[in-house]
Parts: structure tokens; C-alpha cells; sequence
């Protein structure tokens, strides 16, 4: 029963004795070693999950710092070599009128980057220090990450398709830059950062009122 200016408990699988298989879903008694049904190793929570979060989250960002400074686009003509970061590739945009297309490569290269940095770090804290935002939003935090994860490669394809279709031999030519390579490597570590979360910490503290302090 719901009672006024509360949230009803929270039931979890371990609370009911069982454990799921985080690759197929398939729930098991506790205790369960392997999934027989995909032969996974099965736990009720991964012990090195934060570990790994925060070595995949810094990896991501030390890439990050330097695919933001080197060159992302080198534009080649006859006279002349041009060398654009991301940022000063948006702006060339917005003097030629694309305003648009320099947005979706701001909000993609830049803002979306920088937020999901922020989102894995707040749910790594989270998990270990009492947050005011609820339990069930920072599990929709977590699917909204996972989510956009798949679109942050978006500048590496547009670098690419321009590379492949602007070649005139010694008239022009485009070429990806030294920033293309670390900002693939920024989004797959942080894609791997936020894939070896454990999302299941997030409801480990249900039983303790928000704004309690939770155990060491």
C-alpha cells in the first residue's frame, strides 16, 4: 500500500530469491551459477562493474581532450591545405549558411559527449552515496545513455562519406584527421563505460528512505 507522501517498496529479484541472466534475461533460482539456456556466468551483481566504469570513463575522456584540439577535417585544393577542429568546422558551417547541419554536428560532437560523461559519473556516485533523483529516474538516466549510444559516431560517418566522394585528384580533396581517430575511440570507450554498469546497483538502497545516509 502506497501511503501519502511516499513511494511504495520495491520488490527486486533478490529480495524474491532469483536472478536474472544479464545476456539472454532468463530468471533463475539464487544461487544459480550458469544460464542454461545461453551458458553465461550468472551473478546477482557484478562486484568489478564500478571499476571498470571509471577505467573505460577516463580512458573516453583522456581521448575526448584531443579530439577536440587536432584537426577533424583536412580540406585540400589546388593553392591551399585547411585544417578544421569540430568546433571551428561547425563555424565554417554557420559562415556558409548551414546553420542547421552545424548544430547537428554540435549537438552530436559536443553537447551529447559531454552530458553522457556527466550521466555515467552521476550514476557511478549515485550508486554508492544517497541522490535526491529517485531511483527510477536514474534508471531511465542509464537507458537514455545506452540509448544514444549508437548515434554518437554520426561525425566519424559524415568524415568518412566526405572523404570517399571528394577526391579530384590534385584539384581538392578531403581526408579524415588525427581527431577522427580519437573521437572513435572516445565514443567506444564510453559506450563500453556505460555497457559495464551494472544498472541493478541502482535499486540495491530501495529499502532506505530518500535523504538517509547509506552504509559505507
Amino acid at each position: 500500500m502506497e501511503i501519502a507522501g511516499q513511494h511504495p517498496d520495491i520488490i527486486s529479484a533478490r529480495d524474491l530469491g532469483l536472478v536474472a541472466c544479464t545476456r539472454c534475461a532468463k530468471v533463475w533460482p539464487a544461487g544459480t551459477q550458469t544460464c542454461a539456456r545461453c551458458g553465461s556466468t550468472i551473478v546477482s551483481r557484478d562486484a568489478k562493474s564500478l571499476q571498470r566504469v571509471w577505467a573505460l570513463w577516463l580512458m573516453g575522456v583522456m581521448c575526448y581532450v584531443p579530439a577536440n584540439l587536432y584537426p577533424m577535417l583536412q580540406t585540400r585544393t589546388l593553392l591551399s591545405v585547411q585544417e578544421d577542429t569540430i568546433v571551428g568546422g561547425a563555424i565554417q558551417l554557420v559562415h556558409h549558411g548551414a546553420v542547421g547541419i552545424a548544430i547537428i554536428i554540435l549537438v552530436a560532437s559536443v553537447v551529447i559527449p559531454l552530458g553522457k560523461f556527466m550521466a555515467i559519473a552521476f550514476l557511478a556516485i549515485s550508486v554508492k552515496r544517497v541522490s535526491a533523483v529517485s531511483k527510477h529516474q536514474r534508471q531511465r538516466l542509464y537507458e537514455v545513455v545506452e540509448y544514444i549510444g549508437r548515434w554518437s559516431m554520426i561525425d566519424i560517418f559524415v568524415v568518412a562519406i566526405m572523404s570517399s566522394l571528394v577526391q579530384l585528384n590534385t584539384l581538392a580533396a578531403i581526408n579524415p584527421g588525427r581527431a577522427s581517430l580519437f573521437f572513435a575511440l572516445s565514443v567506444i570507450f564510453t559506450m563500453l563505460s556505460a555497457q559495464a554498469f551494472d544498472s541493478r546497483m541502482i535499486w540495491d538502497l530501495q529499502s532506505k528512505p530518500e535523504g538517509s545516509p547509506a552504509d559505507d
